[in-house]
């Protein structure tokens, strides 16, 4: 099983930048993928997640309005559109996939089997 997740990099605020998180060897069927980020000093934030079958999704209260996930499930690939990003964005984000997860636990990262490697996302003027 590997979640490679790409697209970080550094934007000045109110730019745009798209993460992707490609997946591969196993059946994304019945999964959770999700996004989570990390800044330097601050807990694992879940960002947003989207269900591959069905295609539900969740967005966190600080990135609604401004976040879009979204899923091509003939590549496995889930992506994370970043609009108006703000210096509060900054962050290392990493992509985790789960099968079964319960909608209400999509936001806790020790319900997630499978994490990426992370990409750093900073913005800046």
């Amino acid at each position: 099983v590997q979640l490679q997740a790409s697209g970080g990099g550094s934007v000045q605020p109110g730019g745009s930048l798209r993460l992707s998180c490609a997946t591969s060897g196993f059946t994304v069927n019945g999964y959770t993928i999700a996004w989570f980020r990390q800044a330097p000093g601050k807990e694992r934030e879940g960002v947003s997640c989207i269900r591959m079958s069905g295609g539900a999704t969740r967005y966190g209260d600080s990135v609604k309005g401004r976040f879009t996930i979204s899923r091509d499930r003939a590549k496995n690939t889930v992506y994370l559109q970043m609009n108006s990003l703000k210096p509060e964005d900054t962050a290392v984000y990493y992509c985790a996939a789960g099968p079964g997860i319960i909608w209400s636990n999509n936001f806790n990262s020790d319900a997630y089997a499978y994490w990426g490697q992370g990409t750093l996302v900073t913005v800046s003027s």
